[in-house]
């Protein structure tokens, strides 16, 4: 939409991965500002109760159950939206989840299944609502990437993978949609407090727990460091705050960084040789002394 949402009071908006961390503050978020939030996830608890809490703040909100690596439960979420409001007027996809191991150990079903999710069911999700928005003639997307997406790191190189192609989709679409009224932004945070790393270490635990595995060692440093990190990492509102900006300005831009620490990171990887990022980004993993 060129000309912005700069007023979200009654806008429709899809949030997916609504039941937890990034998701779910925003979704708090749009609720406070009067927007008609479509929550999206697959933990039916967690939606019914923060469908509750936003509606006794004032707010409306239409909690839908979907898994969105399913094609069908996409097209359901896209049908529920339109039936109960008509319209929709932004799509936040933030789905997503990090495989964390090295590339020589991850199956491959699981690589697969870490695209399914970040990238593939965004991909689809967004086909459904493309036609939606194009028609009304306006319309905004939003994609949580990670600043991962611009700086790989050992360990990670799967989930961060995922994230640089969709950088890619994201570029892609800016510019086949904007004839349309129809703007596309990238959101890359840093190390936010959210259960994402409790979720990428269960993954990792095949890693961790093999004595024999040459990649234990390093895994386990990483996580340590990775710990330590957190607890200068942002709070998921912080991104909220990020994504509101996003949705509300008139031009708003292509990417936005979040907080001060990821856009130091970014700025590194415009400076550097990619030999000296390197040894920077080996010593944070562990892998060099």
């Amino acid at each position: 939409m060129t000309t912005g949402m700069a007023e979200l009071r009654d806008k429709v908006v899809i949030v997916t991965g609504a039941s937890a961390g990034i998701g779910e503050a925003v979704s708090r978020a749009l609720g406070a500002q009067g927007a008609r939030v479509v929550l999206a996830a697959r933990r039916t608890a967690r939606l019914d109760a923060l469908k509750k809490e936003i509606e006794s703040r004032g707010g409306t909100a239409l909690a839908v159950t979907a898994d969105i690596t399913e094609e069908a439960a996409r097209a359901s979420l896209v049908m529920a939206t339109m039936t109960a409001f008509g319209r929709i007027d932004a799509l936040i996809n933030n789905a997503g989840f990090g495989q964390r191991g090295p590339v020589e150990t991850v199956p491959l079903d699981n690589i697969r299944g870490n695209f399914e999710t970040n990238l593939f069911s965004l991909i689809g999700l967004t086909q459904l609502v493309i036609p939606v928005m194009r028609k009304q003639g306006s319309g905004r997307i939003v994609n949580i990437g990670s600043v991962a997406g611009r700086i790989a790191r050992p360990l990670t190189s799967v989930y961060d993978a995922t994230k640089h192609a969709l950088e890619a989709i994201n570029d892609g679409l800016r510019g086949e949609l904007r004839p349309f009224g129809i703007e596309v932004v990238m959101i890359e945070p840093g190390f936010i407090r959210t259960e994402f790393l409790d979720v990428a270490q269960r993954l990792a635990e095949p890693v961790l727990d093999d004595p024999a595995s040459p990649y234990a060692r390093f895994m386990r440093d990483q996580h340590e460091r990775l710990q330590h990190m957190l607890k200068y990492g942002a709070s998921a509102a912080k991104v909220s705050d990020a994504i509101i900006k996003a949705l509300t300005a008139s031009r708003p831009k292509a990417r936005y960084a979040v907080p001060a620490h990821a856009r130091f990171f970014l700025v590194l990887r415009w400076a550097l040789s990619d030999r000296a990022l390197d040894w920077i980004v080996f010593r944070q993993m562990g892998l060099v002394r």
